[in-house]
């Protein structure tokens, strides 16, 4: 049994610590290996950039951790600094860049994601014969963007303006778009009630949370009351939870199991007490829509002849024809407005999804010029697509083994020598400058907004975050103190911060700000022109 108060601040120590990686971009050290530090200087000269992070890294408290670190020139495709660059860490939230490659990639940026209202035949004298589909085509931000803020009354609004005024079936709900499990490969089953860890659906709505407020009731003895925003999202609630004397320890558990849409209460509440709040998952996203849109349906004069009903996969849509008529039609933003607002703030449910598009993708175009090639789920076609996208730049398959869009899977891993060398070829790429904006900027906004401030750092270091227990990242972008653009990646594993000492957070950012101050453009240095060309390489 989990305290979700417990749940709930572990969890919410986990999102943050999966944006609390930040891009940097300077650094100064010529030559790679185990660490490589600059040319050595006159005795009375300060510590170079390599001797600084190596004195930084070297602590004693660090003696059971392992750091990875990876520093290029954007410019010339140089190695600035490294430490064991090229072994196999934890990514965490850093993972998402590689979800971000292969998102590009794959639909490009100015791609928007349809949720359509889908029938067998036309309208005929205002009358509909057979089914309404409710079509998710994966959008995560349905409900979430002001755009579709009130996306069952746009939808319900085409209808009415077709003439629609009477539906002889059902409503079905159908989020069979993704031929996927609702949860990404690795995620811990205990995660799946958290708000981090919600369905990955392709029928999503509101980021697929709820909102729960826990009242004491009117007096010792009596009841807690619970509250739900959206008010409906949880469809069965067993309420055990008491209001216990004035000034006793608050005790509240809330406990979903997975694939379970109960919600068990427990515990206590002292009387009189504030009230206390929580987000968890939305059990059933796709029908939750499906109810938004039947209101929304009465709201339009639409009358419903049958009820709500919902497909998931691996279930196929038997009424879903061949060739649907597209009656209504809600549209995203575009794909690269959705990265920005995941990137920043390491929101799971978008990354999740646009690897679940992506891989739509990929297995289209796979199918269409090579045939069938068996089933595998759409997670997977879009890790295949990423694979091959990582294979063009230059990243060994045994450097970068990602296996879902989040970095929530503790059997992801990634080289800092990759993640960096990924950093340099995005930055290559046209849609690098909106990439770079996309992620958190030091001491400015997402996960970095209140970290590195007042430092060199600051509205300099793009990156992003990844933290888990145990696990500490920084990926991204910073501009040196002498106008160099760096890629890098700052990878500590298996550490946890003795008592007095620093934050793992600090000590990142510490070396992020020493990249942001440094001076790393070695004198009368000239790239050639293949290098220049090409600076993943």
């Amino acid at each position: 049994m989990i305290a979700p108060y417990r749940l709930l601040c572990r969890c919410t120590a986990v999102l943050f610590g999966m944006a609390l990686v930040l891009p940097s971009m300077a650094a100064q050290a010529p030559a790679a290996g185990t660490t490589t530090v600059a040319a050595p200087a006159p005795a009375s000269a300060p510590s170079s950039l390599g001797e600084q992070i190596d004195g930084l890294i070297s602590q004693p408290r660090f003696d059971g951790a392992d750091w990875g670190i990876a520093v290029i020139s954007l410019s010339s495709g140089r190695t600035v600094y490294s430490h064991h660059a090229d072994q196999l860490f934890q990514p965490a939230s850093t993972a998402k860049l590689f979800t971000a490659a292969v998102t590009l990639s794959e639909l490009g940026a100015d791609y928007r994601i349809p949720t359509r209202v889908l029938a067998g035949g036309e309208i005929r004298n205002g009358r509909l014969d057979g089914s309404l589909i409710l079509y998710g085509m994966g959008d995560p931000t349905l409900g979430a963007d002001p755009a579709t803020a009130h996306w069952p009354d746009q939808l319900a609004g085409q209808l009415e303006a077709k003439g629609l005024r009477h539906v002889h079936g059902d409503l079905i709900a159908d989020a069979t778009y993704f031929a996927s499990p609702m949860m990404g490969s690795g995620w811990e089953a205990t995660d799946l009630q958290s708000w981090f860890a919600v369905p990955a659906s392709a029928l999503s709505v509101g980021e697929n949370q709820v909102e729960v407020t826990v009242s004491p009731g009117v007096s010792a003895g009596a009841p807690a009351v619970l509250r739900f925003d959206p008010a409906d999202a949880i469809p069965a609630v067993t309420n055990d939870l008491l209001t216990s004397a004035q000034r006793t320890r608050n005790d509240v558990n809330l406990y979903r199991a997975p694939g379970d849409g109960t919600l068990y209460a427990f515990g206590n509440i002292a009387a009189k007490s504030a009230s206390q709040n929580y987000k968890l998952a939305l059990p059933d996203p796709a029908r939750f829509a499906g109810e938004q849109l039947r209101e929304a349906l009465l709201r339009h004069g639409i009358q419903l002849d049958g009820k709500v009903t919902t497909v998931h996969w691996p279930r196929r849509d038997a009424s879903l024809p061949v060739q649907p008529v597209t009656l209504a039609e809600v549209l995203s933003p575009p794909v690269s407005e959705i990265l920005g607002r995941g990137l920043k703030r390491s929101q799971n449910l978008y990354l999740q999804n646009l690897l679940l598009l992506a891989g739509v993708k990929a297995q289209a175009n796979t199918e269409q010029r090579d045939g069938s090639a068996g089933f595998i789920t759409s997670e997977r076609w879009g890790i295949r697509a990423m694979r091959e996208l990582l294979e063009q730049i230059g990243i060994a398959p045994t450097a970068s083994m990602i296996e879902e869009g989040t970095g929530l899977s503790r059997r992801n891993l990634a080289t800092p020598s990759a993640m960096a060398r990924l950093l340099a070829f995005l930055a290559s790429q046209p849609y690098g400058p909106t990439l770079v904006e996309a992620l958190p900027i030091a001491g400015v906004d997402g996960t970095l907004q209140w970290r590195m401030r007042n430092t060199p750092a600051e509205n300099n270091v793009h990156a992003k975050t990844g933290s888990m227990s145990f696990v500490h990242c920084l990926a991204g972008y910073v501009t040196s103190g002498d106008g160099e653009r760096l890629a890098f990646a700052i990878m500590l594993n298996n550490y946890d911060p003795p008592a007095g000492a620093p934050s793992a957070t600090k000590d990142i950012d510490q070396i992020a700000e020493l990249l942001a101050g440094s001076r790393t453009a070695p004198k009368a240095a000239v790239a050639s022109p293949a290098v220049a060309a090409h600076p993943a390489n």
